[in-house]
């Protein structure tokens, strides 16, 4: 399939269901050839088994100033100079 830049934004639901099929969908701007949409294939659970492998799962879990979440997002959303 092959699509305008501006249909993609007016037909994006299409679009996608089309890569979900399996076709590959070719967007052009300008009648040249800008971009190839296709689907990416994941196999089930590997997602997870990415994150828990990676050297960033986990690293802030002994901090403890983190131990109470709400606390640490309302520092965060106070902003540098809080009058209160």
């Amino acid at each position: 399939m092959e699509i305008t830049a501006k249909g993609l934004r007016n037909r994006v639901g299409e679009v996608l269901r089309c890569v979900e099929r399996g076709e590959t969908v070719t967007v052009t701007y300008r009648g040249r050839p800008k971009a190839r949409l296709v689907a990416i294939e994941e196999s089930p659970g590997s997602a997870t088994e990415d994150k828990a492998q990676s050297p960033a799962f986990g690293m802030w879990k002994d901090r403890a100033d983190l131990a109470d979440v709400r606390a640490h997002v309302r520092r965060l959303r106070d902003g540098r100079f809080h009058a209160g």
